[in-house]
């Protein structure tokens, strides 16, 4: 079995990094990179098959935004639990049961009968895929010195990033060919290899003392998240007054938490890592950033299947070469970081992804195939490198110590600045759609509308890493 060797005494791994071998990190990177692909695939795969479900289950089509609700709403108020038990339980124990909770509710989505069957396996299955890529994450962290870094977190992470980009065309596939429960049911052979392998290559790494867990903590801050997120939910679904009473206190719930988290020795999210410059923009970037791209995948979707008429499997085809450019950009995006530096990256590459989103308001139903494919292309290679960069910034100043910590708290921003990249798009489309709209060419005036104010967004945000020290994440 590929594991560190045990610490010497009175040492703990979670205050270390420990080496393996070459042979051992590279299975523990395929690991990782598997998993991440499993369960991003499975966060965007549903979309496309929703009339089919809906169908299947005797329900309306919008019905069923309340499976993928359920989802998000299960990973954003668990993922803070995973910092404590991959210290409590070991990150081999905690990652193992993550995929074999994720598998057993992929199986129950896909032989549920009704919708509320397929709610409650969502749930399940969100609690699994909340403890996957932070204790992922903190594996690489631990096993990997500062200058490999970069470059182990672009292999594990890519092939996650390719699952919104070959998800809508698989959710095409199946529903239209073979079966919507082939969505779920797709992930059992993923989730079998990934428990082989995580008894084999998952190091185990746990701290030597475990602190009390944050009960109260853990209630304020997973019902403030999960009620954002709802609210969120709500806004995208039109439903304002429903947005605001959800939405307000949630908000007080995170105030009361923050002021709270600030004043005790160990809560279940620690705010004071915010104290470290790179982690802090990190974070904060990240959002602001997936603010104006977090929408695009559904919003070209939208545009390919309504605005221009395209079958669901031609509209996933279509964003084929985002995944295309996302796996080959990963062979050189860590030189870029190490040659260019953080700061310097960020802020070219964040204004470059802004000027790719403008150029998709030249979209219209004339424009050739071998031109989307392009842009598109061209797009995916950009993001590869934000979301490489953005998803190691956070990390490469902090002390082993911190990182189960700095893990939980990067995924839970994470997710929650992929719903709001969401709503934001979804909101501004509703905006400039004319009320009744129902032609093709209206959703294409109203996606060329949302994706200029969404570039300039993104290009705005690249401000944000000018705050970045020079020296930090060096």
């Amino acid at each position: 079995m590929d594991s560190p060797n045990p610490p010497e005494a009175g040492t703990s791994p979670a205050d270390t990094v420990v080496a393996l071998d070459a042979r051992a990190k590279r299975s523990l990177l395929w690991l990782i990179a598997s998993s991440f692909f499993m369960q991003m695939l499975d966060s965007t795969i549903v979309n496309t098959a929703a009339p089919s479900i809906a169908a299947a289950l005797a329900v309306s089509p919008l019905s069923i935004k309340t499976a993928l609700i359920s989802y998000t709403l299960s990973l954003a108020v668990f993922i803070p639990l995973s910092s404590w038990l991959a210290d409590r339980f070991g990150t081999r124990r905690v990652f193992w049961a993550a995929i074999a909770i994720f598998t057993a509710s992929s199986l129950a989505c896909g032989l549920a009968q009704n919708l509320t069957m397929l709610v409650a396996s969502r749930i399940v299955q969100g609690f699994g895929g909340a403890m996957m890529m932070p204790v992922g994450r903190l594996a690489i962290l631990r096993s990997f010195s500062k200058a490999e870094f970069v470059s182990a977190m672009a292999f594990a992470t890519i092939p996650g990033l390719i699952g919104p980009a070959i998800g809508p065309f698989l959710g095409g596939v199946f529903s239209t060919w073979l079966s919507w429960r082939m969505i779920f049911l797709v992930n059992l052979p993923f989730g079998l290899v990934g428990l082989w392998m995580t008894r084999r290559h998952m190091p185990d790494y746990r701290a030597s003392s475990t602190t009390p867990l944050d009960l109260t903590g853990f209630a304020l801050f997973g019902l403030g998240v999960g009620g954002l997120s709802w609210g969120l939910e709500q806004v995208v679904e039109g439903q304002y007054v429903r947005t605001l009473l959800i939405g307000a206190p949630a908000i007080a719930l995170l105030v009361v938490y923050a002021w709270r988290s600030l004043r005790i020795a160990h809560p279940i999210v620690d705010l004071h890592l915010l104290r470290i410059a790179s982690f802090r923009i990190g974070i904060n970037g990240s959002f602001t950033t997936r603010l104006g791209v977090g929408g695009i995948y559904f919003l070209l979707t939208l545009l390919f299947q309504v605005g221009f008429g395209y079958s669901p499997v031609m509209a996933g085809l279509l964003q084929t070469p985002q995944a295309i450019a996302m796996l080959s950009t990963r062979f050189f995006v860590a030189s870029i970081i190490r040659h260019l530096g953080y700061r310097r990256v960020l802020v070219v590459n964040t204004a470059l992804a802004g000027l790719m989103i403008l150029s998709f308001a030249t979209f219209d139903a004339n424009t050739p195939i071998w031109r989307l494919c392009t842009q598109v292309f061209l797009f995916g290679m950009v993001m590869s490198i934000q979301y490489t960069a953005v998803n190691t910034l956070g990390f490469v100043d902090l002390v082993p110590a911190q990182a189960s910590m700095g893990s939980s708290m990067s995924s839970t921003a994470q997710n929650l600045s992929i719903s709001f990249g969401v709503a934001f798009g979804s909101l501004l489309m509703a905006a400039f759609l004319p009320v009744g709209a129902g032609s093709g060419e209206s959703y294409i005036g109203a996606f060329h509308a949302t994706v200029i104010i969404l570039g300039i967004v993104t290009i705005l945000s690249s401000a944000v890493f000018y705050r970045l020290p020079r020296a930090a994440a060096a």
